[in-house]
């Protein structure tokens, strides 16, 4: 009988651990998901360089199927403030000219019939400090975001404690593990705002 109990304390004990290091991974992994957003975010924000990643989202309706840019043609930086779109069918190309329009880039194209071009003005130092602030404003949603997994995951430990699954110490050091990887990409995410404020603000 003692050595049932034995096995199957050590059987519960390990599926425990499994619980435990599912909730890390699920944590780590929704904290990638934020930050990898955050990224996305910044990728799109115009600095006023040449930069392909603001059509990321812009898509254009071929043939009824909403299609990204590049997807339908090579996407090119000419020069600092200077982006080619060569569309591999040119009876596309006035399409692709009234998606990037109507989209929310604030860039007009031009084509010579057979490249689109994207022209970036200079920014002022006015616009400069707006894009700063909408930086900030992304890190803290990010921030927020993290914040919430938090929650999830101490949620989850704390009902394991309270269903006896987890020791007073069990759920300290589990907290602790949570709370490193918190720091660790929050950490990450000011970096990046950092990053990306010194981009937009260099002239």
């Amino acid at each position: 009988m003692f050595a049932f109990c034995k096995k199957w304390k050590q059987i519960k004990g390990e599926f425990m651990n499994e619980m435990v290091d599912e909730i890390f991974s699920n944590c780590k992994e929704d904290l990638e998901k934020a930050y990898l957003h955050q990224q996305n975010e910044y990728l799109v924000i115009r600095a006023g360089r040449a930069n392909p990643h603001i059509l990321d989202k812009v898509m254009v309706e071929y043939y009824g199927v909403p299609t990204p840019i590049v997807q339908m043609g090579t996407v090119t930086v000419s020069e600092a403030r200077i982006l080619n779109i060569n569309v591999w069918d040119a009876s596309q190309i006035k399409n692709v000219e009234k998606a990037i329009s109507q989209s929310d880039i604030g860039i007009t194209p031009t084509d010579d019939g057979k490249t689109i071009r994207l022209v970036f003005p200079m920014l002022t130092e006015e616009r400069r400090k707006e894009i700063v602030k909408n930086v900030k404003k992304i890190c803290e949603e990010t921030k927020v975001a993290m914040r919430n997994v938090r929650r999830d995951a101490l949620d989850m430990l704390k009902s394991m404690k309270k269903d006896g699954e987890l020791s007073e110490d069990e759920y300290a050091s589990s907290e602790k593990e949570v709370q490193k990887l918190i720091d660790k990409y929050t950490d990450l995410a000011d970096k990046l705002a950092e990053d990306k404020e010194e981009e937009v603000m260099k002239v």
